[in-house]
């Protein structure tokens, strides 16, 4: 008899099934390919050393959502490793149209932006030897959030793994090489989490192997500083919003006691914008009722309206 395969723990990934996701076509450097067809060569840079930048983005009643602060990032990102990204924000948004019409895609769409620093001739380290210029994939799903997640909420593990120092890896690079990542999530995995929290070099409280950490303790909204995590669209946007609607809000160092004794958390990102933390460490996270998350998470919906009104406005 073959035993039953264990149930996946939940993340802030989850998303409802899509069978139209079976038959999507991906770019491939000014290509479109079925998922089934769509391939990079094992001497490209990404695959070898982890060696690119990617960028995730919604799609929204044909708008991509903060278009140009994601773009801030990318090619700050790209510049900061020498890496070429061959075409201007116009060329990126083409490929991103190119994409989506071709899918048939308009709202509730995923994307992964991917550059690498391209072919290799030789499978060694040296960016040099990526002569064939940059490798740049895209992929667009159907994606909604599963929305048994803002009821049940995520549980986090603390983790060993840290985000580092910018000296060792920066962790503002949206790159390729995850593994910090990946271990966090292992780690949490098997702690008996969903997600890991991971701490900054400094033992206090910074973010999760995929998201953004933020609690609500008496009424006030809490992140960490910044120093070591993503400089998250989603967060920033979060930051503003609790600013411009008298939300008290502070970036600052804060310690799992802290944590633990938070009357909310959640985490904030791309794909699920806001996801509910219902434990840390298997301590319940306040009460269940998450006001101001709840709030900040209307806010946030309302933003997203303005900023397509805005963009089609532009056109």
């Amino acid at each position: 008899m073959t035993p039953e395969a264990p149930a996946t723990a939940p993340s802030t990934h989850d998303a409802e099934e899509d069978a139209r996701n079976r038959d999507i076509l991906i770019y491939v450097n000014g290509e479109l390919l079925h998922r089934d067809e769509a391939k990079v060569s094992v001497y490209d840079s990404g695959f070898m050393l982890g060696d690119g930048m990617w960028e995730g983005m919604r799609l929204y009643d044909g708008v991509w959502a903060f278009f140009d602060e994601h773009m801030d990032r990318f090619f700050d990102s790209c510049k900061a490793v020498s890496l070429e990204v061959g075409m201007d924000r116009d060329g990126i948004m083409a490929a991103l149209t190119k994409t989506a019409e071709a899918n048939g895609m308009v709202t509730d769409v995923h994307c992964r932006l991917m550059l690498t620093r391209g072919v290799k001739v030789k499978p060694f380290q040296h960016p040099k030897l990526s002569q064939s210029g940059p490798t740049l994939v895209i992929i667009m799903e159907h994606s909604k959030p599963a929305d048994a997640l803002q009821s049940r909420g995520i549980r986090l593990a603390t983790v060993p793994q840290v985000r580092g120092l910018p000296m060792s890896q920066d962790a503002k690079y949206n790159s390729h090489s995850k593994l910090n990542c990946v271990i966090a999530c292992l780690q949490a995995e098997q702690a008996g989490g969903d997600e890991g929290l991971m701490l900054d070099p400094h033992g206090f409280v910074n973010t999760t192997n995929a998201c953004n950490f933020f609690i609500v303790r008496r009424g006030e909204v809490w992140t960490s500083t910044g120093d070591y995590c993503m400089n998250g669209v989603t967060r920033q946007k979060v930051i503003d919003i609790c600013r411009d609607n008298g939300i008290p809000v502070r970036e600052r160092n804060f310690s799992l006691v802290e944590a633990y004794g938070a009357d909310e958390a959640f985490l904030t990102g791309t794909f699920g914008a806001q996801t509910p933390v219902a434990e840390i460490d298997g301590k319940q996270i306040g009460s269940g009722d998450r006001p101001v998350m709840r709030r900040i998470r209307r806010l946030y919906k309302d933003l997203i309206e303005r900023e397509i009104e805005r963009q089609k406005g532009r056109a």
